[in-house]
Parts: structure tokens; C-alpha cells; sequence
């Protein structure tokens, strides 16, 4: 290394480290936004309950509403999402949003979307101790499970960590994601984690419905760990549809789905979720082989992710 590169490389350290200071000094002089926080933080939370009723699922009698552990477990995932969503948007509404209110989001959702619905699949599917169990704990689906379960742990990871150096405060728009948002991944799997003990509570573990939903729950969740990690465009359904005006098709098209969740409300969240978490790959290849033309639309090129969005990472 010459002494060019050394002044090169001391002048980016130096900038590094000022950037460093000027941001603690704004945060000591800022302090922390309480009910932002407090929001993120129950998110946290949220994911952290999940995790331990999952874990108690052999241990326990007869609980409120008659829901399994695994069903409260999955519920508090979906509270976590409402708490993820509300944060953000509380945060611009008291103009108290901070680089530390983002970083600790993403640990949240870490937590609530990376580490939890991944916990509640291998609990459900009752994977033994693979590699290095006895026989009957050490089965090849177990050995698939687990390894399905530790890949989407790591995609969530991957994907938090990348929006975090990708995402732009001023994108112009925000209707669409840079890969699947982990809230997203981890709505998919706990649904059909809804699903299956629903199905179980009817019909019994002897129903076909109960080994089908836990079979595809464990490929939705690596179809949601490669989503999380892609480059596909994922629509905000939010902000698309929900914030502003919309086609009359999609009024009558929401009509419909509200009316069947009030009828099938585990069956309509876990094929919402799934669609959803398959639905931009789908699209692409699609187009790829029908229309090679448009087949580009669904991807997204540009280092900030194009349309990356606050609330969900």
C-alpha cells in the first residue's frame, strides 16, 4: 500500500469516526422518543411471548378461548406486526423519528419475524433432534425442517441488514418492497400455523388437512426465506390499495375476501399470507415466459431498493 492510499484510507476513517460523534451528540441531545419506542419495543416483546408459548406446548392444561400454545404463540406474531406497523407511523406523527428508533425496529422484527415464526414451525412439525439424535428423533423430514428453519432465521437476518444500508429516507414512492418484508415472511408462516391447529382442534392429527398444512407450511417458509433475500417487487398492499383511491375491482375483490374471513378466517389469513409471500416470483416467471416484456417490472435494480417503505423491513 502506497502513501497515497493511506492518506486515502486515515481520510475515511476520520469521516467515519466524525459521522460517528455527530450522530451521538444529535442522539444525546434528542433523547429517546418514549411512544415510539414503546411500540417497537412491544413488538419485541411480542416476539419474545411467542417464542415461550411455543415452548410450553406439552406443558400446559387448558387455556382462554380454548387456543393451543402454538395458537397464542402465532397470535402474538400477528400483534407484533400491528405494533411494528403502528411505530413508524407514530414516530412521523410526532416528528420523533431517529436512527436509533431504526435499529432497534429491526432488532424487534428480528425477534417477532426472524426468530419466532421459524421456532413455531419446527415445534409444530415436532422435529426431533437431528444429526445427531437417536432414529426415531433423527428422520430425513427432521433433518429438511430444521435446515429450512436455520435458512430463514439467516435470510431474515440477511434481509434486515440490507435495508438497513440500502434503504433512502427520501424515496419518492412507496408502493413496493426490494424483496419480501419480513413482516410478510413471518405473517405466512404463522398463519398456516393458525391453520394447522385449527384443523388439529376439529378433525385430529389423523386428518389428511393437518399433514397437508404442516407439509406446506414448511415450503412456504423457504419459499419466504429465498423471497426475503430476492430482488423481486413486492407490493405495498397498503399504500397501493388501502391509503388512496382505488379501482372499483379491487373495492369489489376486498368486499368479497372480508366477507370470507368473517366466514374462514384461519383458511382466508393463511392462503392471504401465502399468495402474498409467492405472489411476485410467480408474477415474474409468468411474464418471463407470456410476456418477456414486463418480466423486468418485477425486479428491482436500484441500490436503495427502489420503493422500500419505514414501516416494514
Amino acid at each position: 500500500m502506497n502513501m497515497r492510499d493511506m492518506d486515502h484510507e486515515s481520510q475515511a476513517t476520520d469521516k467515519r469516526s466524525k459521522k460517528k460523534r455527530s450522530r451521538s451528540r444529535r442522539l444525546a441531545r434528542k433523547g429517546i422518543s418514549v411512544l415510539p419506542t414503546m411500540f417497537t419495543l412491544g413488538n419485541l416483546l411480542c416476539g419474545f411471548a411467542a417464542v415461550y408459548m411455543a415452548s410450553r406446548r406439552a406443558e400446559v392444561g387448558e387455556l382462554p378461548l380454548n387456543w393451543s400454545p402454538l395458537t397464542f404463540a402465532a397470535a402474538l406474531i400477528f400483534l407484533g406486526m400491528l405494533l411494528d406497523g403502528l411505530d413508524g407511523r407514530v414516530a412521523r406523527l410526532t416528528r420523533s423519528t431517529s436512527d436509533l428508533g431504526e435499529q432497534l425496529d429491526s432488532m424487534a422484527d428480528m425477534v417477532t419475524f426472524g426468530v419466532a415464526p421459524a421456532f413455531l414451525a419446527i415445534q409444530l412439525v415436532g422435529v426431533g433432534i437431528p444429526f445427531i439424535g437417536q432414529t426415531l428423533e433423527d428422520s430425513l423430514f427432521d433433518r429438511f425442517a430444521l435446515l429450512v428453519g436455520l435458512t430463514y432465521v439467516a435470510c431474515a437476518a440477511l434481509r434486515l441488514a440490507r435495508f438497513n444500508i440500502e434503504h433512502e429516507d427520501d424515496s419518492p414512492d412507496h408502493s413496493s418492497f426490494k424483496g419480501l418484508p419480513s413482516p410478510g415472511a413471518g405473517g405466512a408462516v404463522a398463519s398456516l400455523v393458525l391453520l394447522h391447529e385449527h384443523y388439529f382442534k376439529h378433525y385430529g392429527e389423523e386428518s389428511w388437512t393437518v399433514s397437508v398444512a404442516a407439509g406446506v407450511m414448511v415450503g412456504v417458509m423457504l419459499a419466504a426465506a429465498i423471497g426475503m433475500v430476492s430482488t423481486f417487487r413486492y407490493s405495498h398492499v397498503l399504500n397501493k390499495y388501502v391509503g388512496g383511491r382505488a379501482p372499483f375491482a379491487v373495492v369489489a375483490y376486498a368486499t368479497i375476501g372480508f366477507l370470507l374471513l368473517l366466514a374462514y378466517p384461519q383458511l382466508v389469513i393463511a392462503v392471504g399470507f401465502s399468495v402474498y409471500a409467492l405472489s411476485a416470483p410467480f408474477m415474474y416467471y409468468y411474464d418471463k415466459i407470456f410476456r418477456p416484456e414486463k418480466a423486468k417490472e418485477w425486479i428491482v435494480d436500484s441500490l436503495g431498493g427502489d420503493n422500500e417503505d419505514e414501516d416494514c423491513d
